[in-house]
């Protein structure tokens, strides 16, 4: 039985009628940039994720360059951060002319170890942006107990953990900025790219509201050269509608998660491991094994979705050889990249689906 990584079309069908009506809506009123339905999103989300103000942007990309502008991140400035995520993390700092700073991971969360990260700080130091990778947050107490002791800001790269929390804290309202993404796969994915950065910050909100329009304010004059990184209206109206089934998808996921943590049987395989005090929403199901590159080919040969995120950390990326990182420099990161695989997980996954999913990998396993 074919089993797909993510359907989205199972996602939308449920609630079409109320996506093409958005879309009608903007058709009808014809503001498509910056229309009455992105302050709206903008609004929803602030309430969300608990903060005064959201900040609506064309990327979770531009999100992240937008907050790191906003802190003035300029060259040869570092920033610290994991080498154990998507490109964007690394990218946005090494667009500003800084020197992103990389710190080993927890080989159980896959999130920045915070143990590691004083041994990086340095007098040239400015942030550190921690990653809530696959959905459940960074271990967020001691990173901004580290900020506050040496006057640095902290960014959230939350692209995939809207909703996840930390002790009963939201994932993009802990630090002073916080930066999802939208795009179309996450849990609460637009029809393209999307993203928003979150903040508590009067002056940081001023800065990433100029920023996204050219640095113009009012329009025409401009204070600062920003970037043309305007959120689409038609992408907020789909967005307004996912949002009110964001903590029912949540729950399903989680309810999926649940359900493969209880049927997986093999001690070989570790499955994900969560404290007790995080809500976890699952953006990825993230599983450790041996011979991983093996089990990869026998999914695809039996139709069964699944993805490596990330087969190799950023600090081996041909890009970054100027910073001089070795091989086994970050042994925690380099170790996972060879382990990880992501199987399928979204709220209308059947039981049946995962029961062959869970059954197809310990066959492999056994026949090993």
């Amino acid at each position: 039985m074919p089993v797909p990584l993510l359907d989205l079309k199972r996602q939308y069908q449920p609630i079409m009628n109320e996506i093409n009506t958005a879309i009608a809506n903007v058709f009808n009123h014809n503001k498509f940039i910056m229309g009455p339905e992105v302050s709206e999103l903008e609004k929803k989300i602030a309430e969300y994720v608990g903060t005064k103000y959201a900040i609506a942007v064309a990327s979770g990309t531009d999100a992240l360059l937008i907050a790191l502008r906003a802190i003035s991140i300029e060259p040869g400035d570092e920033v610290i951060t994991t080498p154990f995520t998507f490109f964007a993390t690394g990218g946005a700092i090494s667009r500003l002319g800084a020197k992103p700073v990389f710190v080993d991971i927890n080989p159980s969360t896959y999130n920045i170890n915070p143990d590691l990260i004083e041994a990086a700080i340095t007098k040239r130091t400015k942030a550190i942006m921690p990653v809530h990778l696959y959905g459940q947050c960074a271990d967020m107490d001691p990173i901004l107990g580290l900020a506050r002791k040496y006057n640095l800001k902290v960014i959230e790269d939350a692209a995939q953990a809207i909703g996840s929390k930390y002790n009963g804290r939201s994932a993009g309202n802990m630090g002073d900025l916080g930066c999802f993404s939208f795009f179309p796969s996450k849990n609460l994915g637009a029809a393209g790219d999307a993203g928003m950065i979150t903040t508590n910050d009067d002056h940081l909100y001023e800065l990433c509201a100029k920023l996204r329009v050219h640095g113009a304010k009012p329009k025409y004059y401009h204070a600062l050269v920003g970037y043309n990184s305007r959120l689409d209206t038609i992408q907020a109206a789909v967005l307004l509608v996912k949002l009110r089934y964001l903590n029912g998808w949540h729950e399903g996921r989680r309810a999926k998660a649940s359900n493969y943590d209880r049927i997986f049987s093999l001690n070989t395989i570790s499955t994900p491991s969560v404290d007790a005090n995080y809500y976890h929403i699952y953006h990825q199901y993230t599983i450790r094994v041996d011979n991983r590159d093996g089990l990869l080919d026998n999914l695809k040969s039996n139709n069964i979705g699944s993805e490596v995120y990330y087969p190799l950390p950023l600090h081996l990326q041909e890009c970054y050889k100027y910073l001089g990182y070795a091989i086994g420099s970050l042994p925690e990161s380099e170790k996972a990249s060879k382990e990880v695989i992501s199987l399928p997980i979204f709220p209308e996954l059947t039981e049946g689906e995962q029961q062959e999913v869970v059954e197809t990998i310990e066959q492999f396993y056994k026949k090993q």
